[in-house]
């Protein structure tokens, strides 16, 4: 396995020789693994006619599908495909790529771009930046970036927004806006993306986060908001786990907290875990421990038990971190 930097990722280099190549991102895609895939996907299909190129995801939710070649997306993989080469997105391991890890474990060749600090270089050749923005930055910086078309660029911004918060998230850096500039000197709108993407939220959307906010609590002296939704809310609402996106980041707006915990119920006794934390406390660290992973303000894992069990053991390892930096201040 070979862990690469963006001067030594040449990917022509990459692509030669090669006939066949699949993209994939992790399961429930989210606008940054969207916007990386369709990206690089819409470049290749430009830039390389001559390979055939697939790319693999779960259902694009909706607010996504204004970019272009979502209707492209294969959703189920044909069993004996193999690709010359894989692609992965987004992903910090390769059980994350979910129903089209099998043409990931058959490619003939593998290769990772990705961003989670959890990551460990699964591939065998691994592009992993913990420090960048989104993948969908790290796509750009593959790319040539005077060959990048309009509805690539409309992807890629796509997921450097949906990853940075709008640019207002920590993950943001001078290189991001820069990139970000570049791209909208393509000609995208970048205001449509932004309100299509990002803050335009549908009905059963706005319902099922004002359960989400009506139901939160606040635990641990009120530095952290915990909140849950059942399968028995989504059936009410009739909502989808894509209808969810945007929540954890919204109890995270709580004054006086530091850290926001989602859990959303898959099946009884079984949770999907978001975390996000203000910076007091590394939540890649926490879901790293229970199988996840992420990013310091951003991460999450999957959990067995009780609500009150999972709860108790997200907190119980905030608490360690919490405890650690107040002996860390006081000695200082």
């Amino acid at each position: 396995m070979e862990l690469i930097n963006s001067m030594k990722l040449v990917l022509s280099d990459i692509l030669k020789g090669k006939k066949r190549v699949a993209l994939g991102g992790h399961v429930r895609p989210d606008g940054d693994c969207v916007g990386a895939c369709m990206g690089l996907y819409l470049y290749l299909k430009d830039r390389y006619p001559d390979i055939h190129t697939d790319v693999y995801l779960e259902e694009v939710p909706e607010a996504y599908r204004m970019i272009q070649g979502t209707d492209e997306v294969k959703t189920q993989i044909t069993d004996g495909d193999v690709y010359d080469l894989f692609i992965c997105l987004d992903c910090g391991d390769a059980q994350r790529l979910g129903f089209s890890g099998p043409l990931f474990e058959h490619a003939k060749e593998t290769l990772c771009i990705d961003h989670h600090i959890s990551n460990d270089a699964f591939a065998d050749h691994n592009y992993i930046v913990p420090d960048a923005s989104s993948t969908s930055e790290l796509v750009y910086t593959v790319l040539d970036k005077e060959k990048i078309s309009l509805p690539s660029a409309e992807a890629l911004y796509m997921g450097i927004v949906h990853d940075t918060g709008v640019f207002q998230y920590s993950c943001t850096s001078p290189e991001t806006m820069e990139i970000a500039a570049d791209l909208m000197r393509k000609g995208i709108n970048g205001n449509e993306i932004i309100d299509k993407t990002y803050y335009e939220k549908t009905y059963i959307q706005n319902q099922i986060l004002g359960r989400a906010l009506l139901e939160s609590m606040l635990v641990m002296d009120k530095k952290c908001i915990v909140s849950v939704i059942r399968q028995r809310s989504m059936e009410f609402f009739q909502a989808k786990p894509s209808d969810l996106e945007g929540i954890v980041s919204q109890l995270r707006q709580t004054k006086g907290v530091e850290v926001a915990i989602f859990l959303h119920e898959l099946s009884p006794q079984k949770f999907k875990v978001s975390l996000r934390s203000k910076g007091k406390v590394d939540v890649s660290d926490i879901a790293k421990f229970y199988g996840g992973g992420g990013h310091v303000r951003a991460a999450g894992v999957t959990m067995e038990g009780s609500s009150h069990d999972v709860i108790n053991n997200i907190t119980a390892r905030i608490a360690l971190q919490l405890k650690h930096e107040g002996e860390q201040v006081e000695e200082q």
